[in-house]
C-alpha cells in the first residue's frame, strides 16, 4: 500500500483513520478486528499529536505504512516527537486497572486499551523517530 504522511494535528485523525481501515480492508480483516486496529492507532496518534507535538510545542508528520504479507498486517507509525515508548506506560495503567475502583484514576487506560487491542505492539526509537508497530495477525 501507499504511505501515508499528514501533519501531526488533530484534524489529521481522520485521515488516518480512513487509511487504516482501508489497509484492514484489503488484508481482510472483520470487522471486529479492523475496529480495534483503527482504535490502537487512534489512541497512539492522539498521543503523539497531543503530548508529542502539541504540549511540547513542536510541529511534525506523523507518516504511516501498512503491510501484508500471508500472516499479517503490520501498520507501522512513525513521528519525530520526543521520545516516548508507549509499552512504559503501559506498567502503570496495568497497575492502576487493579487498584479498587475509587482509587482508579479517571481516564488513562488508552495505551492499555490500544495495546490489547492488536496481537502485537512494538516500539523502536529510530534515530530522532519514534516507530510504533502495530501487528494483527490474518489466521
Amino acid at each position: 500500500m501507499e504511505h501515508l504522511t499528514v501533519p501531526g494535528t488533530l484534524d489529521s485523525l481522520s485521515e488516518i483513520a480512513k487509511y487504516v481501515l482501508s489497509a484492514a480492508s484489503a488484508a481482510g480483516l472483520d470487522k471486529k478486528a479492523s475496529y480495534r486496529l483503527r482504535l490502537a492507532v487512534d489512541e497512539i496518534a492522539t498521543n503523539v499529536i497531543i503530548y508529542g507535538y502539541e504540549e511540547a510545542n513542536l510541529q511534525g508528520n506523523l507518516h504511516l505504512e501498512a503491510k501484508i504479507d500471508d500472516s499479517s498486517l503490520t501498520i507501522q507509525m512513525e513521528d519525530n516527537a520526543g521520545a516516548f515508548d508507549p509499552v512504559t506506560k503501559l506498567a502503570v495503567e496495568e497497575e492502576n486497572i487493579n487498584l479498587p475502583m475509587q482509587q482508579r484514576p479517571i481516564g488513562g487506560l488508552g495505551v492499555y486499551l490500544a495495546i490489547q487491542g492488536v496481537d502485537r505492539f512494538l516500539y523502536e526509537r529510530v534515530g530522532d523517530r519514534n516507530r510504533n508497530i502495530f501487528i494483527v495477525n490474518l489466521h
